[in-house]
Parts: structure tokens; C-alpha cells; sequence
């Protein structure tokens, strides 16, 4: 399994998508909060705070989540080469969890970079330092688990075809209404008290949670959850082909 994770992660970037998606990340994130003007902008807003990259980053993974994970299974089904990949000695989860966790480590690395971000919100604060470190941290790792559900959805999508273009559009709508959608139904007030319920199945609440700063267990069960859910789907759909 280690041995496919590493081939997947030098394949993001021996080819130009893994570069492209943390450029196109960093450059869309960036315009965003320091050229563009707008209520976006950092050094508009006049607070230093980070909830630009964090109310955008969901937005822009959307878009390029699903362009990283689009070839996972696709192109090998494309290719032939699913057949060779299924009769080494690995299981069909670990072949899944190999892939799902390369295309993690891109969603992180292109999360690094942005801590010049953080540094440049914190000096200039006034005075210096004066950022809720806790809600940022918190956002953090609500975008880090937020990357991890589009993933999981995006290797999801690629086993379903072998073709990258309806991957990349499987997994878009996917993405959108997981995170989205479920709010939108519950905002309709069509179904009573179980609108609440409903809002709480979009990714969107559970992110906002963690976006406050306070690491819930029902936060992190959701999302621990979530991606368990497509990566079973996933393993049911390639076991689907011996069937």
C-alpha cells in the first residue's frame, strides 16, 4: 500500500496537475485577499483575520478537488492497467486508501503555503499578534477535513467511469451539493423539525463548527464518517466488476 501511495503522489507530481492545483489554489486565494478589491480584501477589511482564505478555500476545492482525483480510477480503467493494479497483493481498500491519501497530501501541501498568510495577518495586526489564533487553527483543520470529504468523493466519482471529464463532473456535483445543498433544502422549511436534521447532513454546518475555533466530537465523527461512507462506496464499486 505504501509503495502505491508513494507511486500516486510522484505521479501528482511528476505531471503538471499537482503544480497547477497549488498555484491555482495560492493564486486565486491571494488575489482574493491581498490584490482584488472588495470585502475580501485583507487590507480593506481593516481586521486582521484569515476568514477570506477560509470563506473562499471551500469554493476553490471545490473546482480543483475534483480535477486532482478525476484520474484515480478512470485512467487506469481507461488504460487498462485496473485489471494489473487489482491482482497485485492488495486489497481493494488498500488500493482505494492508497489513492484517497495521495490526493490528501496534495490538498495539504497546498495548504502549507498559505501560513505566509497567517504570518503576514499576524504582524500586521495591531498591535502585533492581534489574531484569534484559536479560530484560525480551528478553521485550519476544518478545511483540511473539508479537502478529505471532497477527496473521498472524488475517488468515489473516478471509479464510477472511465472516462476523467464525467469524473471531474460527477465529483463536482457531488462536492457541490454535499457541502451546499443540504443547507439550501433546510432553508426551504419544507419538513419541519427534520430540517434541522438536514442542514446537519451538509458539509457546510460541520465546517462552519470547526471554523469557530471549538473541535467538536460531532464534528469530527461527521466528517470521519462522511469519508468512510465514499470509500466503502468506492470498494463496492470495484468489487462491483468481479461480481
Amino acid at each position: 500500500m505504501y509503495a502505491l501511495f508513494i507511486k500516486e503522489i510522484r505521479s501528482f507530481l511528476s505531471s503538471l496537475i499537482g503544480y497547477i492545483v497549488i498555484v491555482v489554489f495560492l493564486l486565486a486565494i491571494g488575489l482574493f485577499m491581498w490584490i482584488l478589491r472588495g470585502p475580501t480584501n485583507v487590507l480593506d477589511g481593516g481586521y486582521s483575520t484569515l476568514s477570506s482564505l477560509f470563506d473562499l478555500g471551500p469554493w476553490v476545492f471545490l473546482l480543483l478537488i475534483p480535477a486532482i482525483t478525476m484520474r484515480s480510477f478512470a485512467e487506469e480503467k481507461r488504460t487498462g492497467t485496473i485489471e494489473l493494479l487489482l491482482t497485485r497483493p492488495l486489497t481493494d481498500l488498500q488500493i482505494i486508501l492508497a489513492k484517497y491519501f495521495a490526493a490528501l497530501v496534495l490538498v495539504l501541501f497546498s495548504l502549507v503555503p498559505t501560513l505566509v498568510y497567517y504570518y503576514s495577518v499576524h504582524k500586521l495586526g495591531n498591535p502585533v499578534g492581534n489574531i484569534d489564533s484559536g479560530g484560525t487553527w480551528g478553521s485550519y483543520i476544518g478545511l483540511l477535513f473539508l479537502g478529505s470529504s471532497f477527496a473521498a468523493i472524488g475517488v468515489f466519482a473516478s471509479s464510477l467511469t472511465d472516462n476523467q471529464i464525467v469524473s471531474f463532473i460527477i465529483a463536482l456535483a457531488l462536492c457541490f451539493f454535499c457541502y451546499i445543498g443540504f443547507e439550501s433544502i433546510s432553508s426551504l422549511s419544507l419538513f419541519g423539525k427534520a430540517d434541522t436534521f438536514i442542514q446537519a447532513l451538509g458539509i457546510s454546518e460541520h465546517y462552519e463548527s470547526m471554523s469557530r475555533g471549538a473541535i467538536d466530537t460531532r464534528d469530527l465523527i461527521y466528517f470521519i464518517s462522511f469519508n468512510a461512507l465514499f470509500i466503502v462506496g468506492t470498494r463496492t464499486v470495484l468489487e462491483s466488476r468481479k461480481w
